[in-house]
């Protein structure tokens, strides 16, 4: 369905939970295959991000790979293997795992974080092209509201 042929009446008659699911699947799509052409994954950037003091990790500490998880749930999808990414990322030496099960980020890996998250800026300024701020503010807070009013 082409929106652009619909006229403001009939906009206002779509279903906010289909356009939503719409909108998620191809911003992770493009946002995922955006960060695979700069050589990572998604699920590794979250990995390294809440194992470090520097960003997600609340106290720096090793964390399992159910405690990632949980971590996670709210954003992790049924794909992401994060015991496989996080044996990918200890192969390149970004990672290591203690004797408890617990994974630590290296000092390499907390460098490669912050490489990936240099990709950050340009797939949202992507992703924002040709919508202004003050729009994109009131899109949350219409979602925001909606979330409100069923919850």
């Amino acid at each position: 369905m082409d929106v652009e042929q619909l006229t403001d009446e009939e906009l206002a008659g779509q279903p906010a939970a289909y356009w939503t699911g719409v909108a998620y699947e191809a911003l992770i799509a493009f946002t995922r295959r955006q960060q695979a052409a700069a050589g990572f994954t998604q699920p590794a950037f979250w990995l390294l991000r809440n194992l470090s003091a520097n960003d997600l990790s609340p106290d720096g500490r090793g964390r399992t790979v159910a405690e990632l998880e949980e971590a996670m749930s709210t954003y992790l999808r049924a794909e992401d293997d994060l015991a496989a990414e996080a044996a990918a990322l200890a192969g390149q030496g970004l990672l290591r795992a203690d004797a408890d099960g617990r994974w630590w980020i290296t000092g390499a890996g907390e460098a490669a974080r912050l490489e990936m998250k240099k990709a950050g800026p340009a797939i949202r300024a992507r992703i924002h092209e040709g919508i202004d701020d003050t729009d994109y503010v009131t899109a949350l807070k219409v979602l925001h509201r909606m979330i409100a009013n069923v919850g």
